[in-house]
């Protein structure tokens, strides 16, 4: 298996909740311990551990909308089919499908893009 340079691991509240909720994005489960109510998932090259709130990374009392102050930013292909897919499996949407420009240097670059907010309140934003 290889393992992405990044990957972020988030403290959810109830690691079954969480695991449907990302397999119904279409995630596919990677390896997990049960025991530890940890889960690493991937959908298309991006990775994300979960982990039921243990109190061994916890910098501060975590309360609901977890992740305040970041997105997680992952490339997907097709981006507006995957959209209407999840739109037709009646997910919820924090922002619809929307394309911004965002300046690098001099370069303007277009990203479609929109945001999901998971069971625990983490903005995941799928771009193209």
């Amino acid at each position: 298996m290889k393992f992405n340079k990044l990957i972020p691991e988030l403290s959810v509240s109830n690691i079954e909740n969480s695991k449907q909720f990302y397999l119904k994005l279409g995630f596919k489960i990677m390896y997990e311990r049960k025991e530890d109510k940890f889960v690493f998932i991937e959908f298309q090259g991006n990775q994300i551990m979960l982990e039921e709130i243990n109190n061994n990374w916890n910098t501060g009392k975590l309360e609901y909308p977890f992740g305040r102050g970041i997105n997680i930013s992952m490339t997907v292909n097709n981006i507006n089919e995957y959209y209407n897919d999840l739109k037709n499996k009646e997910v919820t949407f924090f922002e619809d499908i929307m394309v911004n420009k965002y300046r690098v240097d001099e370069e303007i670059y277009e990203d479609i893009e929109f945001l999901i907010q998971d069971p625990d309140g983490y903005l995941l934003r799928f771009n193209n």
